[in-house]
């Protein structure tokens, strides 16, 4: 949004309520926002979280007790016949068009310095973006048809990834769709101003991607023309690629979800794979109760998902929406966002066990430049491996 005057509040109490400055927010924040998908209904709701008004707690609800041995599977050896069998099944749903790719390039993109983070290069001369591409291609040459890749982009990086690709855009195999926008507030839920003034804008987390792709228009007639699976996968993870081995695995065990795992390493946290009132779900660590030590599990979620494309487009869910403090222009600040592994919640998922080192490696995670570079000798393999670059 283009720079403006500070934002004041044209109402005649001294202590306004948070109901009217919403009312009054400034136009050109107030059309952003709406044509973002943002409900002023469903924040006042939130904000009385932060009032006291209503209890509220980031733990989930019910019992959590570790996956059985039966919720994670693992793909069958390579060269084996059952591994043939699946790449079959695999191969011939992404001939048929059955597959698509979504990758999740959104977010507020400060991580790395303000830089949108698939435009960073990922390895000498090749962005994150490219490398996505680059891919495409390479299934494309593999399976002797276009598979659609389409982009998540948020408010934040949109205008910047749609310049990158250019003319290259199409509306069926390569496209862009926006993820949702709100307002961070205080923490006594009050509208949350800026150094400048402004109202903070955020991006409420990637459990906004069945809603957007939803929104956007490429969900439906994918599924009208006998699309039946979506991967989704984050921009920097370059090791979640659409392979048909796990396509006819995730077709072959009938549930509308696959959630990828690997091993931990160290000191590694994430969502788990649990059980909440037997029930298999991923869980983020600070959503378990004290009751259950998430360092039992050894495994945790690449944020991968293989989705049954028509219960994707069919899902109705409450989603949960998590307090999540922040820290802008050094005060606190609070926003509310929700995460796509809540899917696992609604939707059976089988997880999949897969690993994380050599050229197979399906998680190549990079959050700030300091990673990256630890990371290029990984990255160059698997992208080499799998025709991302020479």
């Amino acid at each position: 949004m283009p720079p403006s005057r500070p934002f004041t509040l044209r109402c005649a109490t001294m202590t306004p309520t948070l109901e009217q400055q919403l009312e009054n927010l400034p136009q050109g924040v107030r059309q952003t926002l709406t044509e973002h998908g943002f409900e002023p209904a469903r924040l006042l709701a939130l904000a009385r979280r932060l009032r006291g008004e209503v209890q509220h707690s980031n733990i989930v609800e019910g019992q959590v007790t570790a996956c059985e041995p039966e919720d994670i599977g693992k793909l069958p050896p390579a060269g084996s016949e059952e591994a043939s069998k699946l790449e079959a099944i695999g191969l011939e749903a992404l001939r048929n068009g059955q597959c698509a790719m979504v990758v999740m390039a959104g977010g507020m993109a400060t991580r790395m310095g303000g830089v949108v983070k698939a435009l960073v290069e990922a390895l000498p001369g090749q962005r994150f973006l490219d490398l996505r591409l680059n891919e495409a291609t390479a299934l494309e040459r593999r399976c002797g048809r276009r598979v659609p890749l389409w982009l998540m982009t948020s408010h934040a990086t949109d205008e910047a990834i749609r310049e990158a690709l250019g003319t290259r855009q199409d509306p069926q195999y390569l496209e862009t769709f926006q993820q949702q926008l709100s307002v961070r507030l205080t923490p006594q839920g009050q509208l949350f101003l800026d150094d400048a003034g402004q109202p903070s804008v955020h991006s409420p987390g990637h459990g906004d991607l069945p809603d957007a792709l939803k929104s956007s228009g490429l969900l439906e007639p994918f599924v009208q023309a006998g699309g039946r699976m979506i991967t989704v996968a984050n921009i920097d993870n370059l090791g979640a690629s659409m392979d048909p081995l796990i396509v006819g695995y995730h077709l072959e065990h009938g549930k509308p979800a696959t959630c990828e795992v690997v091993d931990k390493v160290g000191s590694d946290r994430g969502g788990v794979p649990v059980r909440v009132s037997g029930k298999a779900q991923v869980l983020e660590e600070f959503r378990i109760p004290k009751s259950f030590d998430p360092a039992t599990v050894r495994v945790f979620s690449t944020n991968t998902f293989h989705l049954d494309a028509r219960q994707l487009l069919e899902l109705d869910m409450p989603w949960t929406y998590f307090t999540v403090e922040k820290k802008v222009d050094g005060r606190p600040a609070v926003q509310f966002e929700r995460l796509i592994g809540e899917l696992t919640s609604r939707l059976d998922t089988q997880y999949l066990h897969l690993p994380r080192e050599g050229a197979d490696s399906r998680f190549l995670p990079v959050k700030d430049y300091e990673e990256l570079e630890k990371r290029q000798g990984e990255i160059t393999l698997v992208a080499r491996d799998r025709g991302m670059c020479a």
